[in-house]
């Protein structure tokens, strides 16, 4: 209930700006169709509707697409420097970068995995990275891993090109990451 006011918006939003009336992307491993008339996000892939949550994502891309996405900035940048980021972060901490350290932490290497399994590639930085695509190739993510030692616990990260604040906004941004973050 908590999403519906949201979701009607977009969708209000959504068909203000789209001519055609379904489109079709893909986010993370599925493939979605997004049906104006009907109002629905379909999960291609699983054959189900998508969530919610989900949905508000799709059509808020959908919206800035339309509109035009930025180029890929090839500049990353951490959560601390989104709008509010600095305050929200030890939220964003314990939902998103504590899940990643705990899923990979003891294995650093099965990060890799996610080469096979989405559309991402590995990335030369900290002991194990990839850069994930998560909506269509337009808002790439970097995972970090550094491994443990003796002394200091593993630990991951998660940045973003700052290109992604020119098409969401921090909330929507926090909500993609713990997407990330619990389907990786």
């Amino acid at each position: 209930m908590e999403y519906e006011v949201a979701l009607n918006n977009a969708w209000e939003r959504l068909a203000q700006v789209m001519e055609e009336r379904t489109h079709s992307l893909r986010f993370l491993g599925d493939d979605y169709e997004v049906n104006v008339d009907k109002k629905t996000v379909f999960s291609v892939s699983c054959n189900v509707p998508a969530k919610v949550y989900t949905s508000i994502l799709i059509l808020h891309y959908l919206i800035r697409k339309i509109k035009g996405l930025p180029s890929i900035k090839g500049e990353w940048i951490s959560f601390k420097e989104l709008v509010g980021g600095e305050g929200y972060y030890p939220n964003f901490k314990k939902r998103v970068i504590n899940t990643i350290t705990r899923k990979y932490g003891k294995n650093p290497e099965a990060l890799l995995t996610l080469v096979e399994r989405f559309r991402a590639k590995k990335a030369e930085l900290a002991d194990v990275s990839v850069v994930l695509d998560t909506i269509e190739e337009s808002t790439p993510f970097l995972i970090t891993l550094w491994r443990g030692d003796e002394e200091f616990g593993p630990e991951a990260n998660l940045l973003f090109d700052k290109s992604i604040t020119d098409i969401f906004g921090t909330e929507d941004i926090v909500v993609l990451s713990e997407v990330v973050a619990h389907s990786i």
